[in-house]
C-alpha cells in the first residue's frame, strides 16, 4: 500500500536524523552546551496521532476563544467607561442648564410679581380715591347757663322779679348781653310759659311791638313776626296797644298758644329776657 511505504520513508528519515545528531560534537552556545535534540519516535499508526491532533486544535480553538474574549472584555471596558463619563457629563451639563432655567423663571417670577402689584395699586387708586378724612371736631362743652337763667336748645332765659315798661326793660336786657324773648316755635313758647307763675293777671313783656307802623308787629332784631301764639281777639289796639306781652292767670283753661296780649308800652310788667349761648359760654349775669 502507498501509505505503508510512505510510512517506512518517514521512519527511514527519522533514524536517520537521530543517527545524524548522535555522531556531530557538542555544539556550544556561549558557554553552555547544547544538549543532543532527541526526537521522539512518532508512533505507529494514525488513530492516535488524529486523536491528539483533535484534540490540541480543539484545545488551541478554547484558548484563542478565551483570548478574543478576554481582548475583547478589556477593548470594551475602556469605551464604557467613556461612554459612562460621556453620559455623565451631558447630565451635569443639563443640571447646570435646567438651574439656569429655574433662575432665570424666578426673576421673571419676581418681576410679573412687581408689575403686578404695581397695576393693583394703580387700579384701587383708580377705583378708590384717597377720601380726605375730616379733621374730628372737639366735642362741644355743654352750654352752662348763668344763676336763675333757664337753657332751651342754645339760649339761657332770665325771668324778672321786678317790672318795668317795655323800653326799660328791652335796655335791662341788652345790659346783660340779651334782648327781650323772641320766641319762634310751639316749644319755645310752651317751655317760657311753664316757666311763669300763674297769679291774678300775671303779664311779662317779650320782644314783639308794631309801635313803628301800626298792626306791623316786628321782632326787636327787626323781623318781621309770622304767625304768633295770640289769644283770641288779640292784638285788638284798645288803647294805643303797640307791644306784646305774655299773661298767665289762675284760670286752668287759659294754655300757651294762645296767651299774647297787646297793651300800652308805657304799662309796667315783669318780663322775659333771652341770650344766645355759644358752646361752653356762662356768664353771671346779675338781677
Amino acid at each position: 500500500m502507498a501509505t505503508t511505504g510512505n510510512s517506512l520513508a518517514s521512519d527511514g528519515m527519522y533514524s536517520q536524523l537521530i543517527d545524524d545528531e548522535e555522531s556531530r560534537p557538542d555544539v556550544r552556545l556561549g558557554a553552555h552546551p547544547v544538549p543532543p535534540v532527541r526526537m521522539i519516535p512518532r508512533p505507529s499508526g494514525s488513530g492516535p496521532y488524529r486523536l491528539a491532533t483533535i484534540c490540541l486544535a480543539t484545545l488551541c480553538a478554547v484558548l484563542l476563544i478565551a483570548v478574543i474574549a478576554i481582548t475583547s472584555n478589556n477593548k470594551t471596558k475602556p469605551q464604557g467607561g467613556g461612554e459612562a463619563t460621556s453620559e455623565k457629563q451631558k447630565q451635569d451639563t443639563n443640571v447646570t442648564a435646567l438651574i439656569a432655567t429655574i433662575n432665570k423663571l424666578q426673576q421673571e417670577k419676581n418681576q410679573l410679581q412687581k408689575e403686578k402689584d404695581e397695576l393693583l395699586a394703580k387700579l384701587a387708586a383708580t377705583k378708590a380715591p384717597e377720601v380726605i378724612k375730616p379733621t374730628p371736631k372737639a366735642t362741644p362743652a355743654p352750654i352752662v347757663c348763668p344763676v336763675d337763667w333757664h337753657l332751651f336748645n342754645n339760649s339761657c332765659y332770665f325771668i324778672s322779679r321786678t317790672t318795668r315798661d317795655w323800653p326799660e326793660s328791652q335796655s335791662y336786657c341788652e345790659s346783660q348781653g340779651g334782648y327781650l324773648a323772641i320766641i319762634h316755635t310751639a316749644e319755645e313758647q310752651t317751655f317760657l310759659w311753664n316757666l311763669l307763675p300763674r297769679g291774678h293777671w300775671n303779664a311779662f313783656w317779650f320782644g314783639i311791638t308794631d309801635e313803628h307802623t301800626e298792626d306791623h308787629w316786628k321782632w326787636v332784631d327787626g323781623t318781621p313776626l309770622v304767625g304768633g301764639f295770640w289769644e283770641v281777639g288779640e292784638p285788638n289796639n284798645h288803647i294805643d296797644e303797640d307791644c306784646g306781652y305774655i299773661v298767665k292767670t289762675r284760670v286752668l283753661d287759659r294754655v300757651a298758644i294762645r296767651s299774647w296780649y297787646d297793651a300800652p308800652c308805657s304799662m309796667y310788667c315783669r318780663f322775659i329776657c333771652e341770650k344766645e349761648m355759644g358752646a361752653g359760654a356762662s356768664t353771671a349775669i346779675p338781677h
